[in-house]
């Protein structure tokens, strides 16, 4: 490998190193599954490449530490040691924001990722909603490979995605993700109201048991 193709190969998985990105790593590593852990950190460096391809430019478009705070605290709604009380998007936005708040982070920075985190789950509304809701969903969304629609699939080729796989391997992502939003989902019914994410996966699992995005990745770029 040449030395530059190396080089892009670690600037790809590099995370932003600050005190706060740290602290955000610190909190979600040990009450996250590794599956749902890389997942959380791969929607991170998908959604920077999604950036890059749409000119967009750190510290004018958007701020690193908060698209990072964003993606890599997307799912703490079903970490091991949350209340559960709430559907997973929202629960995982208040922690969030809570948790940027009591370090300093600005009420306002705060608010944009808590948007970013409990719309990620909606498309056609989160995209809309700013450069930082956009950024996440699409980061999500393109590490599920395609069947979330996402518009981006090309926005890293098969050498990147191997690369970044690599680092943090996909470790059977759908399933272990899905058993974490049921789990969370079937402890309150509020949790879980009807025709939302977590609603129809904890109805599609109790019915069927296997949900549709499950059945969907068949299809998917990177498979499970």
């Amino acid at each position: 490998m040449t030395g530059p193709t190396r080089q892009a190969t670690a600037d790809l998985s590099t995370l932003p190193g600050t005190p706060l990105a740290d602290a955000v790593v610190d909190l979600i590593r040990p009450v996250e599954t590794p599956s749902v852990f890389n997942h959380s950190i791969r929607s991170y460096l998908f959604a920077r490449l999604v950036a890059s391809r749409l000119g967009l430019a750190v510290g004018q478009d958007y701020h690193d530490d908060l698209l990072f705070a964003a993606c890599a605290m997307h799912d703490l709604g079903v970490a091991s040691d949350g209340p559960h009380r709430q559907r997973f998007e929202v629960e995982g936005a208040d922690r969030a924001a809570a948790f940027l708040i009591d370090r300093g982070v600005p009420a306002s920075d705060a608010d944009q990722v808590w948007q970013a985190i409990a719309l990620h789950t909606s498309p056609g509304i989160a995209e809309r909603c700013g450069t930082l809701c956009m950024l996440v969903r699409e980061g999500v969304a393109l590490d599920f490979g395609g069947p979330m629609g996402n518009e981006y699939v090309e926005a890293l080729s098969d050498e990147q995605a191997d690369a970044v796989h690599a680092v943090y391997p996909r470790l059977n992502m759908v399933g272990s993700l899905v058993d974490a939003i049921v789990a969370q989902a079937a402890k309150d019914p509020k949790n879980a109201p009807r025709y939302s994410i977590p609603g129809e996966l904890l109805r599609e699992r109790e019915e069927f048991g296997r949900t549709r995005m499950e059945q969907s990745f068949r299809s998917s770029r990177w498979g499970n």
